[in-house]
Formats: C-alpha cells, structure tokens, sequence
C-alpha cells in the first residue's frame, strides 16, 4: 500500500481530531494509564491549528485517508494543542533558540511501518532548512525509542500536570546537527 507525505492543510483538522485520541488510546498503553492519557487527550494530544497554519506540519496518507501526522514548531510552545493555549504563541529566534518536533501520531493499524520515521525526516529536514541550529522534543515515553534512535540525547525528565490533574512523565530530548557545508 503506498503511503503519501504532504503538508496538513486546514481542511484535514476533523480527520487529525479523530486520529489523534485513537493513536494516543492505542500506542501510549503500557507507558500511561487510562487516566493520564485521557487528561492529555485535547490538551496535550490535541491538534495544533498554528502549526498547520505555519506550514510546518506533515501527514502521511494511505488508502485516501490520514493515517500519521508530526512535524516541527517555528514557536514557542512546547507541546499540546490548541485547546492548552491560553495566550498567543511567539516565535523563536532560529540563531538561538531550537525548533521544536511536535506532535507525531500514527493510526494503530499503520504503526510500526515506518511513518513515524519518515516523518522525522521530514520535519528535520524542514526546520534546519528554515534555519535553525539545533532541535528539541518534549516527547512521551512511547515516543522516546524513536527519537533516541534519531540521535536525540536525553536532557531531563519532568512530569506535566494534565486537565484532569494526574501527572504524565515526559522526556526533553535535544539534537544540534552538525553544520551543513
């Protein structure tokens, strides 16, 4: 089954709100328990409108339908979508300040297939096109294999406080790729 990479455009926002919850309550089991996935889910594990809107985030899409989404942030949130927003999002200065891999999703039927990885490439391969120096994710434990396997290196460990307020572990991971020629 051949895969499609392209840019989310607004018009695939339905389609990301219903991915996004059922790859969260499928592939973060055995990392978080029910009560903090549904804390993150729409606050953490939400759609981020402004990085559609940045041309800035990717789907993969197979069978004429989106079955992954990742890409990067030019801004200065973290993580979540929008519904965690309470003010405007600035953006970051590329000469000192990293872009930020945000989130990545992959429909549980088309996990492990490699789109979670061809979508890193991507958005690596756009944001230090867009200037920046260095990278960091604030990933879910689910999540960590993959980007430490991107050569990511651990920077700390924090908990978020989520909606519901149980607390979610989570990992900083950061990347400053070498120069290009």
């Amino acid at each position: 089954m051949p895969l499609e990479y392209r840019l989310a455009v607004a018009g695939d926002i339905p389609a990301l709100e219903t991915l996004i919850p059922l790859s969260a309550r499928a592939l973060q089991v055995g990392y978080y328990s029910a009560e903090q996935i549904e804390g993150a889910i729409g606050t953490v594990f939400g759609v981020d409108s402004q990085l559609i809107e940045d041309g800035t985030y990717f789907v993969a899409v197979a069978e004429g339908r989106i079955v992954g989404c990742g890409g990067w942030s030019k801004r200065k949130s973290l993580y979540g979508g929008d519904r965690g927003k309470k003010e405007k999002d600035p953006l970051r200065d590329p000469a000192t300040e990293p872009a930020m891999i945000r989130a990545f999703f992959v429909h549980p039927e088309f996990a492990r297939r490699g789109i979670g990885r061809r979508l890193m490439e991507l958005a690596e391969s756009a944001a230090l096109a867009a200037g920046f120096r260095g990278i960091e994710i604030v990933a879910t434990l689910a999540g960590e294999p993959l980007y430490v396997g991107f050569k990511y290196d651990v920077v700390e460990r924090f908990d978020l406080v989520l909606a519901n307020r149980a607390l979610m572990p989570v990992v900083r991971l950061r990347k400053s790729p070498a120069p290009s020629p």
